[in-house]
Formats: structure tokens, sequence, C-alpha cells
């Protein structure tokens, strides 16, 4: 992509996240010491679990070094502003959600250069090997989704009337960039597009419905009642991948390794649909129960 198609990718990013900082307040942030244990749980998955489940996946499935890529950048990422959408529809515990979200969106601006350059390293045959600088990417990462989730709270906390009228436009805005993002993506690779689909639709279908079940199980293991196993499955499930979308084209410069996380963009609304459809017919079991 040339230099204001990558522009304009950071800034949809940049908005995406400042609407996720309208919606959080400190509070979300002091929930690691009120459920600790859900908390726990819920960054095992996303922070460990859920890269490894990606590094399974890659090396199950006959695929390109892009794609591969691709899904291990997609691993690394933070659960998105989709996965709180989804948690509330589910009626799942929103709370727990928010904190996750926001939690491991930060924590993960660590992780995430290491993972990408061992798939970069892994994947890549010798002579086209490149890797992220740790200290600039974690600075890049920094500026286009902490600063502005900083930004959206600090607006939040002081002007609250307003950051309630701003957030619903926000979050439409987000959803039509997103959809433009992965319009022009595909108008990028459509020569290879087709083989692209085939490779990535089976492998990202996995990886997400697979993260959700091991997050859920994970969950019901340690004890955790039903909506806070559903958030969890959620927030393993459905990352941010507008963030992977970022890395790919913004930070590493190709359109190729955008491709698994744009096909995992769309599924993930599918598969979406399918917790929230389990999540309330369990709520209705509860309460008849």
């Amino acid at each position: 992509m040339d230099s204001t198609a990558t522009i304009v990718l950071a800034s949809s990013l940049i908005i995406i996240m400042l609407g996720m900082g309208l919606s959080l307040q400190t509070a979300d942030f002091k929930r690691i010491i009120q459920y600790p244990k859900a908390i726990f749980v819920g960054l095992l998955n996303q922070l460990v679990l859920l890269p490894l489940i990606g590094l399974a996946v890659v090396l199950l499935f006959p695929m390109d070094p892009e794609i591969a890529i691709g899904v291990m950048i997609l691993a690394a990422c933070p659960g998105g502003p989709t996965s709180n959408l989804v948690s509330f529809m589910a009626k799942a515990d929103l709370a727990l959600s928010v904190s996750l979200t926001a939690l491991s969106s930060i924590i993960t601006i660590l992780t995430i250069p290491f993972i990408v350059n061992f798939a970069l390293t892994y994947f890549l045959e010798e002579g086209k090997i490149i890797e992220l600088n740790i200290l600039e990417t974690i600075v890049q990462i920094f500026i286009i989704v902490v600063v502005p989730i900083t930004i959206g709270m600090l607006i939040r906390r002081y002007k609250p009337d307003f950051a309630r009228k701003m957030s619903k436009p926000v979050k439409i805005g987000s959803g039509i960039l997103l959809v433009l993002i992965i319009a022009g993506i595909v108008i990028k690779e459509r020569a290879h597009m087709t083989d692209y689909f085939q490779q990535a639709g089976l492998a990202t279908l996995v990886l997400n419905a697979g993260t959700m079940i091991v997050g859920y199980f994970s969950a019901k293991l340690f004890s955790l009642k039903g909506p806070q196993a559903f958030s969890i499955a959620i927030e393993s499930g459905i990352q941010n991948g507008t963030l992977a979308i970022t890395i790919a084209v913004v930070l590493l410069n190709n359109t190729a390794f955008a491709i698994a996380p744009a096909v995992y963009s769309l599924i993930m609304f599918l598969t979406g649909g399918v917790v929230i459809y389990l999540s309330l017919r369990n709520s209705k079991a509860v309460t008849k129960g």
C-alpha cells in the first residue's frame, strides 16, 4: 500500500482505540484486584494459550508463509472493541470483558514484537527474513493503541456527556473503516485472493473457534460462573483484527500478511453470533432453574 493508505490505516486504528477509551474508566483496571481468578484465567488464555494455539494451527494446516505469519500476528494481538460488543449482546460479564480488553491491550504492546519476530524468522526463507525493531515497535504500538485509549478515558472522565454522545458514532465509524480496510486489502491482493482465502479461511476459523472453546472450558475448570466463562471465551476468540492488519501493513509493509487478519475479521462475526446464542440460552436455562 502507498503512504496515503498507510496513514489512513493507522489513523483508523487510532480512531477505533479512541472509541474504546471513551467506554473505559479507571475502575476497569482495578478489577484485577476484585476478580483476580477471572482476570488471571482470561490473561492466561490471551497471552499464552492463544499464541500457542495459533502456532499449532499454522503447523497443522498447509499454507503459504505469508498466511502463517498473518495468523501469528493475529494470535499475538489483544482482544478488540468487538469482543466487548459481543459480550454485551451475549449478556456475559461485560465488566470482565472490558477489563480484559483494556489490560491485554496494554500488556501485548510488550509481547507482540517478540511473537511477530519469531514468526518472521521461522516461516520466511533465509534471505527474505525481516525483523521488527523491538523498541521501535513497542513505541509505535504504544502511540496508536495506548495514547488514544488514554485520551478517550480522559474525555470520558472530564466530559462524560460528550463521551456518551460520541461513543455510538465512533463505533459506527469504526465498523465502516474496518470494511473499507478489508476491501482495500482484497483489491490490492486480488490476483492471489482465491488461493489466500482457501488457505486462511479454515485456519482462521479453527483459531477463532478453538480459542473460544479453550477459553470457555478453562474458565469452567477454574469454577468460574457462566457469564464469566462466556466473557473469557469471547475475549480469547475475538481479537483486534484492525491492529493485526495495521502491524502487517504499516509496520511490516506487506498486505499479504494482512490476509489472515482480514478473513478472521469477517469470520469472527459469524462465530460471535453462535456464542451470543449459546450464552443467551445458558442464561435462560439458569434463570428457569
